[in-house]
Formats: C-alpha cells, structure tokens, sequence
C-alpha cells in the first residue's frame, strides 16, 4: 500500500513540471494551401433534388444536363395530355350514362332515338377511361420522382473523375488443353 502512495506521488511530482523542448532552427515557413471546391461539392445533390422539385427539368439544367430538360418536359407533359384526355372523355361518356339512366336524350343518341354507344358500351368506356385516366396520373408522378432522383444521381456522380483510362476489356479466351472439344471462357480486364 505504501509502495502504491510512493508511485502515486512521484507521478504527480513528474507530471507537475512544466516540459521544454528544444526550438526548431530551421524556421520552415509552410504555405497555405486553399482548397478549391470546384470539384467537390457536397450540397450538389441536394440542389439538383430541390430546383428539379420546383420546376421539372431545372436540376437536369442546374447539372448542366440541358439535353435532358426537353426529354423532361415532354415525358411529363405526355403523361399530363393523356390524364386531361382521359379525364374529359370519362366526364363525357359518364354524363351521357346519367342522361340515358334517367331517360334523357345524350351525346350518342342521334336524332330519330337510336343509341350509337349501347348504356353497357357507355359502363365500358367509363371503366376503360377511368384505368387510362388513373395509370396517366400514376405514370406522371413516377416521371416526376425519377427526374428528381436522376437529376440527384446525375449530381452525385458528376464529382467523381472519369477519363477514358477507366476502360472494361472483354476478351474470350479458349482453353488449349481440349481441342477436339472447346470449352470458351470469358475475361474481364479493367484498368484504371
């Protein structure tokens, strides 16, 4: 127990002195570096998904992508056709059924009362317009996410570096010892 105070002691006594250490008498001056964030920026990604939230298209422009933005607008502007197509379609076949239901003269009865489009051709059509209407809507909004997603992914890998040393071999290779019958390989070399 003694000897645990005695360790104990000298160690605070040693780790009470104050250390000196010898000056460098070189004197090297180091410069200072500025690190350029040109290549590298973290908060890229996150840009690209806001600005292609906001206006579809404008994250493929943010990554200089301009290609992009016009394919963009006409996939979503496609699927926006289709729904408002679809949709005023069904709002007409579905008024024309509720007419024909209560009796009423509608837009596929001609004018001596006979029915173009039968009351179950007009059912028909409001469930095929409906379907057409909704996978319209769904189509949109998946086109919507993607471009976003695309745009983030696009920024993601626009920091790293890619030249044309980055290079994928394929080479089929034959194995020497069967040569009556072959047996084929295949080899990827990549090199970077």
């Amino acid at each position: 127990m003694l000897v645990k105070r005695i360790i104990f002691v000298f160690l605070v006594f040693l780790l009470s002195f104050s250390t000196y250490a010898q000056k460098d008498s070189l004197n090297i001056k180091v410069k200072k570096t500025q690190i350029t964030t040109d290549l590298y920026n973290p908060l890229s990604p996150s840009k690209a998904a806001f600005y292609s939230a906001i206006f579809p298209g404008g994250g493929q422009i943010y990554n200089k992508k301009y290609w992009k933005a016009p394919i963009v607008w006409g996939a979503i502007g496609a699927s926006a056709y289709y729904y408002i197509t679809n949709s005023n379609d069904y709002d007409r076949f579905r008024t024309a059924f509720r007419l024909r239901s209560q009796g009423l003269k509608d837009e596929f009865t001609d004018d001596n009362g006979n029915q173009i489009i039968s009351t179950s051709g007009l059912e028909n059509a409001q469930k095929v317009l409906r379907k057409n209407r909704d996978l319209s809507l769904l189509t949109g909004v998946l086109l919507y996410v993607l471009q976003i997603v695309e745009a983030s992914v696009n920024a993601h890998l626009l920091q790293f570096e890619t030249n044309d040393n980055l290079t994928i071999n394929p080479s089929l290779t034959t194995d020497p010892m069967f040569q009556e019958a072959p047996r084929v390989g295949l080899t990827f070399k990549y090199s970077f």
